[in-house]
């Protein structure tokens, strides 16, 4: 019998698709905090051996987002307000970073993708549609990061953006959420003049903000479950 024509995927993007999965499910409360995690669970719902679920929550697990204690069973980890703070304080750098180095490059295109972004994030805020304003902060504040043009930058907010995800989830349910967009603009403006030092102070304001919570887990909005 001959060899398939259509590739398979590499492991390590599998894994990557399997850790997304999860990842989200736990983010937007699908997968409740302290819920068992079983590798066969997970491998039947995603249609993936165990090995891409095994390497994927193992990831997650660096990233906070899951305990694994050898011997005994993996769970999703809780909201933990130190952890809240960790990344916080890891994110609100990172992002610092990345205007200050991105307002150099930035041209006007950039500034009309952050403006549409923060009226799309307006328009969900009164909507009271948490998921699309999520997206829409998410999409803001990509534009400085792709700009500034650092892979290593965007690894590690790929990895602790997530556990304040969950926190922002709350927080954008709320009205306290709803200061973010006078800020967003205050940025993009800040961002237009080229001032570097405010620009760069300003965005990290805008992620100190966001208080760490010990509140209630995040509830799902939709979508399907594992």
């Amino acid at each position: 019998m001959p060899l398939p024509a259509i590739p398979l995927p590499p492991r390590a993007l599998l894994r990557d698709d399997v850790y997304a999965r999860v990842r989200d499910a736990i983010v937007d409360g699908t997968l409740a905090p302290e819920e068992q995690l079983r590798d066969a669970d997970i491998a039947a719902w995603l249609g993936v051996s165990r090995t891409p679920v095994r390497e994927a929550l193992l990831a997650l697990s660096r990233a906070g987002l899951v305990q694994a204690t050898p011997g005994r069973s993996t769970v999703v980890a809780p909201l933990d307000v130190d952890a809240v703070r960790d990344a916080q304080g890891v994110v609100a750098a990172l992002h610092r970073w990345a205007v200050e180095t991105a307002i150099p490059q930035m041209n006007g295109e950039d500034l009309e993708r952050m403006r549409h972004a923060n009226a799309a994030f307006a328009d969900a805020q009164q909507r009271g549609d948490v998921d699309a304003a999520l997206a829409a902060d998410a999409a803001f504040h990509a534009v400085a990061v792709e700009r500034c043009g650092n892979a290593a930058l965007a690894a590690v907010l790929a990895t602790y953006e997530p556990v304040l995800e969950r926190a922002e989830r709350l927080r954008f349910a709320s009205h306290e959420g709803r200061d973010s967009t006078a800020r967003h603009d205050e940025l993009v403006e800040l961002c237009e003049r080229g001032d570097v030092e405010l620009a760069g102070s300003c965005v990290a304001e805008i992620w100190q903000t966001l208080t760490p919570l010990d509140t209630p887990a995040p509830t799902r909005t939709g979508g399907d479950t594992p």
